[in-house]
């Protein structure tokens, strides 16, 4: 993590049409009458218990106001939907790691994994014990990013309204009013998530799976697009709540950064001089070229015989003596998620198997509990990785 270099010319993407940041327009609740707005907020700022955004949530099913195109802008739409290449979405993953590793060094592979994470629409959970830079990776990430962003605080007392938001009484127009919490934005920055109880931590279940939550019985829809990443210390570090299945289930992808090299730590001892690194940051993605790459990344064909080498995959899982509990089918399709991803990063217009097997560790490890006991969750996810890798190494790869 040393000092961030001058910044580098963004990527390659194709203009897009103008829109509104969306995580500036949340799906929320009306105001009720005379009701006045919320007072802006950073959409950097912080949260250790909820986050007032500066907009007002209306409901998810609302319509969207009506607009006459002018001529103007019909021939301009025509052009900003214009398909985004394979070479365009390799120069916005390079230009994405490149700025990343300005601030988190000798970590190809952690910084790799979390931006096909971003690319696949998926959220990304990094675990690892305190201080080797998970809350760097994930500042880097939203930093890289023009979206609104916001960063939760997860301790023992936080609650879901907290995080989801709450409905406050209002004087002046004798109504509840609606104040959206830290989640309505598109970069949810979850720290030390596993130091809230599982009943805060479920509050970001209907959010991951479903890009909405629901708040006093009515779906409020979030931001598109929408990424949680979180950081969490390992179960046996004091203070800390287990993640139930369910929950891991909802991440794309789990890394673990791991101490650097001495090469690397001491680049941070010279270079940093008493200035942020992430001071330094600045976007190179707006909101719409994050949402054409990742419909682009969807759209990336897999043949038939790679869909089920992930299937085979998979079946291993729940058939391995090691692996007590193996990968759901959810897990098969986000594998799909991913693997295109990381062909797209290298500027590939299909899937081959070398990239299922290539993301099969960050998209199945987290999911998978293994047979036996084991003294602590790091050696408990290290042999879920080692029954994988034989799984992986064993299934026949399907010819080209």
């Amino acid at each position: 993590m040393t000092s961030a270099a001058p910044s580098a010319p963004g990527p390659a993407i194709p203009p897009a049409r103008t829109r509104a940041r969306a995580g500036s327009d949340p799906a929320v609740v009306p105001p009720a009458s005379g009701a006045h707005r919320v007072p802006p907020a950073s959409p950097h700022a912080s949260a250790a218990h909820g986050h007032v955004p500066d907009t007002q949530p209306v409901p998810a099913n609302a319509a969207p106001p009506a607009t006459v195109p002018s001529a103007s802008t019909a021939s301009t739409s025509a052009s900003s939907e214009a398909p985004v290449t394979p070479e365009a979405l390799h120069a916005l993953a390079r230009s994405l790691r490149k700025r990343i590793e300005t601030v988190v060094v000798g970590k190809r592979r952690a910084v790799e994994t979390a931006i096909a994470t971003l690319l696949a629409g998926g959220h990304l959970l990094i675990e690892d014990v305190p201080g080797v830079g998970k809350t760097t990776l994930a500042t880097a990430i939203a930093r890289c990013l023009d979206l609104s962003s916001t960063r939760i605080q997860f301790t023992s007392d936080l609650l879901p309204a907290d995080v989801t938001g709450v409905s406050i009484y209002d004087q002046s127009s004798r109504a509840f009013r609606f104040h959206p919490g830290p989640v309505f934005a598109s970069v949810v920055i979850a720290d030390e998530i596993n130091r809230a109880t599982p009943r805060t931590q479920s509050a970001l279940l209907e959010a991951m799976g479903e890009g909405r939550v629901s708040v006093e019985g009515r779906p409020m829809a979030l931001p598109d697009p929408f990424m949680v990443v979180a950081t969490q210390n390992p179960l046996d570090m004091e203070g800390t709540y287990s993640l139930p299945e369910a929950q891991r289930d909802r991440f794309m992808a789990r890394i673990s950064m791991g101490y650097p090299e001495p090469g690397a730590e001491t680049a941070m001892h010279t270079a940093r001089s008493g200035v942020d690194p992430l001071a330094a940051l600045e976007p190179l993605a707006s909101v719409e070229d994050v949402r054409r790459a990742r419909s682009a990344v969807a759209r990336l064909p897999m043949a038939e015989p790679v869909a089920g080498y992930i299937v085979a995959l998979v079946g291993a899982t729940r058939a391995d003596e090691a692996i007590a509990l193996g990968a759901s089918p959810r897990a098969g399709l986000q594998l799909a998620a991913l693997a295109r991803a990381r062909a797209a990063m290298r500027g590939s217009s299909f899937v081959t198997p070398d990239d299922v097997a290539r993301a099969a560790h960050g998209a199945l490890t987290h999911r998978l509990i293994p047979a036996g006991r084991f003294p602590s969750s790091a050696a408990a996810h290290g042999a879920a990785g080692e029954a994988l890798a034989r799984i992986v190494a064993r299934t026949p790869v399907p010819a080209a």
